[in-house]
């Protein structure tokens, strides 16, 4: 018995309703199981019988395309509106859930159409299903919002470190968005967020060192500076990628301590009476690992303390 031929917009209009309850659901906040089996079967089968109809029936190629569109037109007409139209933490909240609604409509989208990437798109020079829906959202939400997204990020940074309470949780969230819309590569990580990230953490602590340095002795100095680097490596830990640890710890650690290594020493000296004259140092990052490792110590053993800030000392000088 010969098959009865689908036409497009037969075809394509009930495939419409099903991607209208998945946007549906998408709106609400629905959980994704909402959509259930039987619609998802009915659709795949639909677009399964077109694609293998015999020409000019066979609509693989139209599908391909309106899955493309499909994501386009939703960005366009619902995803850029409502991130438009928010600011500052209100942003990073819409901006972490347009990520997941996206990431919700591909998985049923990619499912309902995974008949082209089995078979249409294994003959061709196209780009996969995943990779068809990440490109929509890299070009035209990512690219457009990741420069005010990094700025509120690191607003909220800088609110921390001055003592403030920022949820951790939605940040690392975000700086997820960055390290996963790179598909493995990280390149917008560290392109669109790290670099500005270090620069900033730069300007910071150039400024409350140069301010440090002035006003505060050694040892309230030297325990300032500790308590940064443990605030540094803490917000490593909790929201941002471990790769930016090192070079994250090491700006903070060249401005607090490596910058006024000479005036830290001389702070030292000048506090505990004695009357040297002027120290030579060329391995200030080494001297620096021994600074913060005496004021903890300094906190515990006294006796301890003094002794390994001696040997910081005479193993600068021998340099």
């Amino acid at each position: 018995m010969k098959r009865r031929i689908i036409e497009w917009d037969q075809g394509w209009n009930s495939i419409q309703e099903g991607i209208m309850n998945v946007k549906r659901i998408i709106a609400e906040g629905l959980p994704e199981n909402q959509v259930n089996a039987p619609v998802y079967v009915d659709i795949y089968t639909i677009i399964y019988n077109m694609c293998v109809q015999k020409p000019p029936h066979d609509y693989a190629q139209q599908f391909y395309d309106k899955y493309q569109k499909t994501f386009e037109e939703h960005i366009t007409s619902t995803v850029l509106p409502s991130l438009k139209a928010k600011h500052d933490e209100f942003l990073l909240q819409e901006f972490v859930k347009s990520w997941a609604d996206h990431k919700v409509m591909l998985r049923w989208m990619s499912r309902a159409f995974s008949y082209l990437d089995r078979y249409f798109l294994t003959l061709r020079s196209l780009l996969g299903l995943n990779e068809v829906a990440l490109k929509c959202y890299r070009d035209l939400v990512y690219r457009e919002v990741n420069a005010d997204v990094r700025v509120a990020a690191l607003r909220l940074f800088n609110k921390e470190r001055k003592g403030g309470e920022i949820d951790r949780a939605q940040l690392k969230n975000v700086i997820d968005i960055f390290v996963e819309i790179g598909a493995g590569r990280m390149d917008a990580y560290e392109k669109d967020f790290e670099g500005y990230m270090l620069t900033d953490t730069r300007d910071y602590y150039s400024r409350i060192a140069s301010r440090w340095i002035l006003e505060d002795s050694y040892t309230s100095y030297m325990m300032k500076a500790e308590e940064c680097l443990r605030r540094e490596r803490d917000i490593v830990s909790h929201y941002l990628h471990p790769s930016s640890e090192k070079m994250l710890v090491g700006i903070v650690t060249h401005w607090l301590l490596v910058v006024y290594a000479n005036q830290l020493i001389g702070k030292k000296h000048s506090e505990s009476g004695w009357g040297g004259g002027c120290l030579t140092i060329d391995n200030m990052e080494e001297l620096s690992r021994k600074f913060i490792a005496a004021v903890v110590l300094e906190q515990q053993a006294p006796a301890q303390c003094s002794t390994l800030y001696q040997q910081a000392e005479d193993a600068a000088m021998q340099e």
